[in-house]
């Protein structure tokens, strides 16, 4: 596997107007998205597969990773680029034997023991937060800036932040040490994803 570029790392929202959600995901790419994650809690598992499958032309014409959140099956079925799980989905270790060693699997945690476990476990990444208040993910811990500081510094796989990042917060992780910005509702929601992405990686770059 391709060193992964977790930079600017898109999650996905539910959208019941799927072509304008295909152009978003496009336009985010186009602006510097280096990852996409595919978000579904509620879809039935056919709508997921073939949104997934939909999005899958798109990442793989840019030749950008698409995960799939919490699904494996899904992943597999579409041969994505990896899975991402969290602390109450498919246990990592049990993932990772799924989906085999070629695939990329993330893992949300929001603690120094959940880090460390998971890359024992065989995780390529950590996805830590919510590091901002966010209204897309009620049941996210918060955490703080010296507690996402203290979770990179544990392990040797790459974090990314997550939660409420904007573009008028972004800058507040600089010198924490992580990998890239995950973020949802600031591009997902933008009148300009292209743009929105190009200047959140500005920030995360600067």
């Amino acid at each position: 596997m391709n060193k992964l570029d977790l930079s600017l790392y898109l999650v996905t929202d539910k959208s019941d107007d799927v072509e304008k959600f295909l152009k978003t995901i496009e336009e985010a790419i186009q602006g510097g998205v280096s990852v996409v994650q595919i978000r579904e809690k509620t879809a039935d598992t056919l709508d997921f597969y073939n949104l997934a499958l939909k999005v899958k032309e798109i990442t793989t014409r840019y030749n950008v990773p698409l995960i799939i959140n919490d699904r494996v099956d899904v992943a597999l079925a579409i041969d994505a680029d990896g899975v991402h799980v969290g602390q109450s989905d498919m246990p990592c270790d049990v993932t990772r034997k799924l989906v085999g060693d070629d695939k990329i699997v993330g893992v949300s945690a929001a603690t120094i023991e959940e880090a460390q476990k998971a890359e024992r476990d065989g995780a390529d990444y950590i996805g830590t937060g919510a590091v901002f208040p966010t209204s897309t993910k009620d049941d996210a811990p918060s955490i703080t800036k010296k507690e996402l500081k203290e979770v990179v510094d544990s392990i040797d796989i790459p974090v990314v932040a997550i939660g409420g990042i904007t573009l008028d917060n972004a800058s507040e992780l600089t010198n924490t040490g992580i990998a890239g910005l995950s973020v949802v509702s600031a591009i997902m929601s933008s009148d300009n994803p292209k743009e929105s992405s190009k200047k959140l990686l500005k920030i995360f770059n600067s």
